[in-house]
């Protein structure tokens, strides 16, 4: 299990290099693993419409390896796919190629595979492990879990706070981030599809939520108020599979009322405290710290649910 984990891990690292072109499809990585533990080739999803990972982790063994395969084992992050879409299955490659042993992080929650992938390589008579690290395998697809799971967008609720809770001056707009820790929640925007924010914040901060301080495309930007209330059901239908709750505490305070969250990304300025305005949202209690990092001052934490 120990020699499974570290290709996995392998197989991740891999994975998110597909983070800006392979949506909407997952980020997948894949391995192939010699008899003697020599890597022979790996790949990850590039690009959607292109070649899946374990096409590009075919396609990089060298000629003088191929005879290697018999007796090789294969390690992909995500559960191979079954069924033509833009690509050909690549359950049906892995059986084609004759592999010894097929590992697998998680199973896929798209409608069209959910396990049939792993049933129609068991049933080649190859040798399937499945749930190597699948904690690891289904966080790093979150946003497409939740998208195909829940049928509505992995939830973002995101804001900045003063170290003793406030996120203004006296109700005015109040600059809490230095330039580093702005230019990372700019890169967070490039990595999102949309970007709310309701209709108070919307007309008092006047905010562009672009990711000028970053590379990359403009996440959709939205504003909500009574009339224009948010439509899960839309954004499912659009596509949006993830979406940041940018706005203020009324706005942040009633997803988490509902439950409408997925993960909170807090930044505190420890340096920064005021007398009076808008106190934070509060986090709720069943939560867990997903990741905690100090950037000269400044924390940032992000939770998910238990």
């Amino acid at each position: 299990m120990i020699e499974d984990e570290k290709y996995m891990r392998r197989c991740i690292q891999l994975a998110k290099n597909g983070q800006k072109n392979a949506k909407p499809n997952p980020m997948v990585g894949a391995v192939i693993v010699s008899a003697d533990g020599r890597i022979i080739g790996e790949g990850y999803h590039v690009r959607c419409g292109e070649g899946h990972a374990e096409v590009n982790a075919f396609a990089s063994v060298r000629p003088e390896d191929e005879p290697l395969l018999s007796e090789a084992t294969i390690y992909v992050s995500l559960e191979p796919c079954s069924h033509y879409g833009k690509t050909p299955p690549c359950a049906d490659l892995i059986i084609k190629k004759g592999v010894r042993r097929v590992v697998v992080g998680t199973i896929d929650p798209f409608a069209e595979v959910q396990g049939r992938g792993i049933k129609k390589i068991r049933d080649a008579g190859i040798e399937v492990t499945v749930g190597v690290l699948e904690e690891e395998c289904q966080w790093l697809n979150r946003r497409f879990f939740t998208f195909h799971r829940e049928k509505r967008p992995y939830i973002i609720l995101k804001w900045a706070q003063t170290t003793n809770g406030f996120i203004d001056d006296h109700f005015k707009p109040t600059t809490i981030s230095d330039s580093f820790t702005k230019m990372l929640s700019h890169k967070l925007r490039a990595e999102e599809d949309a970007i709310l924010v309701g209709r108070v914040t919307d007309e008092r901060d006047h905010p562009q939520l672009t990711v000028r301080e970053w590379v990359g495309s403009d996440p959709k930007r939205l504003v909500i108020d009574h009339n224009h209330p948010l439509n899960i059901e839309s954004l499912h239908a659009h596509g949006i599979q993830s979406l940041i709750v940018e706005g203020g505490t009324k706005t942040l305070q009633a997803f988490i009322e509902q439950g409408l969250w997925d993960e909170i990304r807090v930044e505190t300025n420890l340096a920064m405290t005021v007398s009076d305005g808008t106190r934070a949202p509060q986090i709720p209690a069943e939560v867990a710290v997903a990741k905690c990092q100090t950037y000269d001052g400044h924390v940032i934490v992000n939770y998910k649910k238990r």
